[in-house]
């Protein structure tokens, strides 16, 4: 799995970036909020990514926020939500306005975001009640063993989503203890996922 890159800025579009990171190009998808605090092409740019494997293509995408990635993950566990109506929606509303939204359950607010629909908003309170960071807590304070992100990186190079992978991976090796094998950790973890 990409979980970063740092190169050069040589194409920007409002969806996504090329970005060349040592003569290799690579498309990022990115949101509204990203794209806004990109450099001009020739700058240097950092982004967090997610890399997505489906069946026909191996899709990436980018964060300037750790925060944005964070929600970008539990949007992609929602039942009927998929990176592309995940990016949409991050590219509606901040994060922190997600989480406040979903911990007031305000599917209105949530339903004035661009191509989400009343049903859609409800579903996302509902399923995203019990994932939210704590208020006033950065999502993405928690710092994971090498081992932890190995094995979180596998899961998702198999297609699991990123929050759904890590929680698999960080109960499993509550179980098993930091010293586990990592081939025993995923044994483990994908018995939890299926």
């Amino acid at each position: 799995m990409i979980a970063h890159l740092t190169g050069t800025l040589i194409q920007r579009r409002p969806d996504h970036v090329v970005l060349d990171v040592n003569g290799v190009g690579y498309r990022v998808f990115v949101t509204l909020s990203t794209y806004c605090a990109l450099p001009e092409p020739g700058g240097r740019l950092s982004l967090e990514t997610v890399t997505v494997v489906r069946d026909d293509a191996m899709l990436l995408y980018g964060f300037k926020q750790a925060a944005e990635k964070e929600a970008f993950g539990h949007l992609c566990t929602v039942k009927g939500v998929g990176p592309k109506m995940a990016m949409a929606i991050l590219s509606g509303i901040a994060p922190d306005e997600l989480w406040l939204a979903v911990r007031s359950r305000d599917a209105e607010r949530l339903s004035k975001v661009p191509g989400i629909g009343k049903k859609t908003a409800a579903r996302l309170v509902v399923e995203l009640e019990g994932k939210l960071p704590e208020a006033g807590e950065a999502p993405e304070k928690k710092a994971s063993s090498p081992l932890a992100e190995d094995a979180a990186s596998a899961l998702m190079n198999l297609g699991y989503p990123e929050a759904k992978a890590r929680q698999a991976v960080d109960k499993v090796l509550k179980d098993l203890g930091p010293q586990a094998a990592l081939e025993d950790v995923l044994k483990a973890a994908l018995k939890s996922v299926k």
